[in-house]
């Protein structure tokens, strides 16, 4: 079932409480939507003429969290938080949110690519329902 997404601002304000917030110089939010472009047409350029009107959406929490784990052994990374949605999700609804905190902005970068990508090629599910 789709949830309610997460509060950026909130996520930012406990981070900051964190008595590691005074190692990191840089906080970067990853906020993944549901489009109407199709992935294969965005990442293979592979164009059917088709339009995406939804998105069945499932995750394994086991493998996200060992992928944050992962994640906080990177250099100079002391924050991550993952939220992800789950069920039949619509255009423009939230796929998911990533804040990653860390000491300066490569090490930042670098751990936000990292996870995201790790998630979405090993612990989601995504099945576009397609017009």
């Amino acid at each position: 079932m789709k949830k309610v997404s997460p509060s950026v601002d909130e996520w930012l304000k406990e981070a900051k409480a964190d008595p590691a917030a005074l190692q990191e110089g840089m906080f970067l939010v990853h906020n993944g939507v549901v489009r109407q472009t199709p992935k294969a047409k965005v990442r293979q350029g592979i164009n059917d003429g088709s339009l995406v009107k939804g998105l069945e959406f499932a995750y394994d929490a086991e493998k996200v969290e060992a992928a944050i784990a992962e994640t906080y052994k990177m250099d100079g990374i002391f924050h991550v938080r993952v939220w992800l949605n789950e069920g039949r999700l619509e255009l423009g609804d939230d796929i998911m949110y990533v804040l990653i905190g860390g000491d300066i902005r490569p090490h930042v970068i670098d751990a936000l690519q990292f996870l995201v990508g790790k998630i979405k090629t090993e612990c989601v599910t995504e099945i576009e329902h397609k017009m």
